[in-house]
């Protein structure tokens, strides 16, 4: 894995709408699909949630694998929704899953001790005016940083465990230290990405206001602006990887 100069950082999130572009549709379906998977899953008493979480790569892998399809010319159909559930690899990308299943654990208890009880209590009641305290601000950022951190640096491990058929051990290691080492061009990434969103974002504001049909725009252009972000990670990964064989069988553990 060469150096890769920061500004690629442009180039994937560039090469991501491009990829949005040609099959925006099928790409969007796909995106809400997966939602109302997520949520029907996590509205599940007690495991839902820890089920939902253990299933982000399988269902991370179904944006890969559209990408991918439109990277070669083919049309994205409903069935990439299984992409991730196929045997052997769905075995190895919900070990992967018990990862994040865990650094979100982490994440919360660090989360719960640097705010601090209180904190917790005014958030569980909107209808008590909140009072902010600047480390507390601190804080949030500071658990936001890491969360963002630890989604970047998981964000080639389905893709390495499913199209290169590596252990989820390994897929994990060459994840975190391939985006270790391109650390500038994902923040480059990443700041062009929030940039674009919030200039959008004001500029729907002015013309809807905040009012309930500006709420509503605001949040399709989220799941939009995730969903660019998505295919920018592929576009990452087939500049970092190489463009992966269309027709590759789902990986299993070597």
């Amino acid at each position: 894995m060469s150096a890769i100069p920061a500004k690629a950082g442009w180039s994937w999130l560039k090469q991501g709408m491009n990829l949005f572009r040609k099959q925006p549709a099928a790409l969007t379906t796909l995106l809400f699909a997966n939602v109302l998977f997520s949520f029907v899953i996590g509205a599940v008493p007690l495991l839902g949630q820890i089920v939902a979480v253990v299933l982000i790569p399988s269902l991370s892998m179904s944006f890969m694998q559209a990408c991918l399809m439109i990277d070669h010319g083919q049309r994205v159909t409903p069935m990439v929704l299984l992409t991730g559930f196929r045997k052997p690899a769905v075995i190895n990308l919900c070990k992967i899953g018990l990862v994040y299943l865990l650094v979100t654990a982490l994440l919360t208890v660090i989360a719960y001790l640097t705010l601090g009880e209180g904190f917790w209590k005014q958030a569980a009641n909107p209808a008590v005016p909140a009072v902010v305290d600047r480390s507390d601000m601190l804080g949030v950022l500071l658990i936001a940083i890491l969360q963002i951190g630890t989604v970047m640096a998981l964000c080639f491990a389905s893709p390495l465990a499913f199209w290169q058929k590596m252990p989820p051990g390994k897929a994990i290691f060459y994840s975190f230290f391939a985006v270790i080492r391109s650390a500038r061009v994902f923040l480059v990434m990443l700041l062009a990405w929030f940039g674009i969103f919030m200039l959008a974002s004001i500029a729907l504001l002015m013309v809807f206001g905040s009012a309930s049909p500006g709420r509503v725009v605001i949040t399709w252009l989220g799941f939009l602006f995730i969903l660019l972000l998505q295919c920018a990670l592929y576009a990452g990964y087939r500049q970092i990887f190489g463009v992966p064989e269309l027709n590759a069988k789902p990986g299993a553990a070597l």
